[in-house]
């Protein structure tokens, strides 16, 4: 009898405590509010774009600021419309301006079509070979067709962006980065051609050397990687984008051939108007570009934007005064070139570098591509069409390697993570690694697709011109 009554009482109690009947299975402690201490670490990691504290990432502390900064979303989606912004209509409309009119939009159906392409290369594999956990060289497929990828934040590369905007962010660089290579071949490459060249460029240049530049765990990933061989810096993208573009794009010219008529007939730009619109949407666009590399609205973000812009303006009127002063006018193309020249070599030094640096940087990025573009295509005889290996190969080597110079901890304190060693030894090993993979990886490329489908219009079709014969249609209908 006091068996049975035990028995009632213990079930009674058990019920009515809400535990567990089964003695093997316990309650996990329910989750406390946050101390105002811890509140405050919060909010302090907030705004000071770091890490939250260990407490409120325990799992019995309920975080009251646990998702990401809306802040720095807002931010980071803002930058992610002005990189698009770049390519649409930005590169578009400068590169559409200084082809020939019967080719205008070949370079507007290039533009759309890669952009188109990438986005779908990003989704399916791309994002997560680029920034998923992986080898010193590529990443792996844990980010494959984007699973995984939402609201949350990826620890790895920010703690307040939702990594869904962070994803989409970085995609608007891979759509511009094989977008620029479209310049040094305009007129006279197959539009199939060119799908085909960057859908397979893309996975054996630009996500590979994107992974061992920005990954975690990137070979050359200087700052981030602990372990990483090469320890150099690149804020922006003059490796990744830049300089992988523009020396690829050297090669893919050379391999195509001269258009018809080089250096026997004028091939002048048939709208500057078109170009200079342009110009100045790519410098609107390259703020996000360059201050979003931050990944926050911080000190760090307006330090890039002050330096854009000093190197962009300073680069714009060096080229032109190098015009003005060797050939008697500054032209408008010049201050366009110089204007794209100074935010290329910037790039991967903005958020790096003081005014002063930035000053320097813009003077050399208004006289080493001028000559490039001006002499050096002139003695090797190249066809590089729209001057996509001056500027951006030329340019974004030079920024590389003047941001080892140039880069100082009083501005950006992640410096003070990398060795004592001379920054400029590493900068020099990335840049020589990035040429190697980007000329060998054009060049079999290249080679295969020329061996298949073929990379160039017939002679007829260039004469005749790109638009009407692959797309069907003239930019400008002539007056009835």
């Amino acid at each position: 009898m006091r068996i049975d009554s035990f028995i009632r009482a213990f079930i009674l109690v058990t019920l009515f405590s809400g535990a567990e009947v089964s003695p093997a299975q316990t309650a996990s402690p329910a989750p406390t509010a946050p101390s105002l201490e811890q509140r405050v670490a919060d909010l302090e990691a907030y705004l000071n774009n770091s890490a939250r504290g260990a407490d409120a990432a325990n799992a019995i502390v309920a975080s009251n600021v646990s998702g990401p900064g809306p802040g720095h979303n807002a931010w980071m989606m803002t930058a992610s419309a002005l990189v698009l912004f770049m390519t649409l209509p930005g590169l578009a409309l400068f590169y559409g301006g200084l082809v020939r009119a019967k080719n205008v939009l070949s370079v507007l159906a290039q533009c759309l079509g890669i952009a188109g392409l990438v986005t779908i290369l990003w989704w399916a594999a791309g994002y997560s070979l680029v920034f998923s956990r992986g080898f010193a060289f590529l990443g792996g497929l844990r980010f494959a067709f984007l699973r995984g990828v939402n609201a949350r934040p990826n620890g790895d590369y920010s703690y307040w962006v939702s990594q869904d905007v962070f994803a989409m962010y970085q995609l608007m660089f891979a759509i511009i980065t094989p977008a620029l290579i479209i310049g040094a071949v305009a007129e006279r490459m197959k539009f199939a051609a060119v799908l085909v060249f960057v859908a397979v460029w893309m996975f054996a240049v630009y996500f590979p050397i994107a992974h061992m530049v920005w990954g975690i765990d990137g070979w050359m990933n200087g700052l981030w990687n602990p372990t990483a061989k090469i320890r150099a810096i690149d804020f922006a993208g003059g490796t990744v984008v830049h300089m992988t573009s523009g020396w690829s794009a050297l090669v893919l010219c050379i391999l195509l051939g001269h258009r018809l008529g080089f250096r026997k007939e004028i091939l002048a730009p048939h709208s500057m108007v078109l170009c200079m619109v342009g110009t100045g949407l790519l410098w609107v666009g390259w703020y996000g570009f360059n201050a979003g590399s931050a990944l926050a609205p911080d000190g760090i973000a307006a330090n890039a934007f002050m330096t854009t812009t000093l190197a962009t303006a300073v680069a714009s009127f060096t080229w032109a005064m190098l015009e003005y002063a060797l050939r008697g006018k500054p032209s408008v193309l010049g201050f366009c070139s110089g204007a794209v020249g100074g935010l290329v070599v910037i790039t991967p030094a903005c958020g790096y570098v003081d005014p002063t640096g930035a000053v320097i940087i813009g003077v050399a990025a208004g006289i080493v591509p001028f000559f490039a573009c001006t002499k050096l295509k002139s003695w090797l005889g190249y066809d590089d069409a729209l001057d996509t290996f001056g500027i951006h190969a030329v340019g974004g080597t030079l920024g590389a390697f003047l941001t080892g110079i140039f880069a100082t901890a009083s501005v950006n304190p992640n410096l003070t993570k990398l060795p004592g060693h001379a920054l400029w030894l590493e900068q020099l090993k990335a840049i020589g690694i990035t040429i190697l993979l980007a000329v060998v990886g054009t060049a079999i490329i290249g080679a295969l697709v020329r061996g298949t489908i073929g990379l160039r219009i017939t002679a007829e079709v260039e004469r005749q011109g790109l638009d009407i014969n692959e797309h069907g249609e003239e930019g400008y209908m002539a007056a009835g």
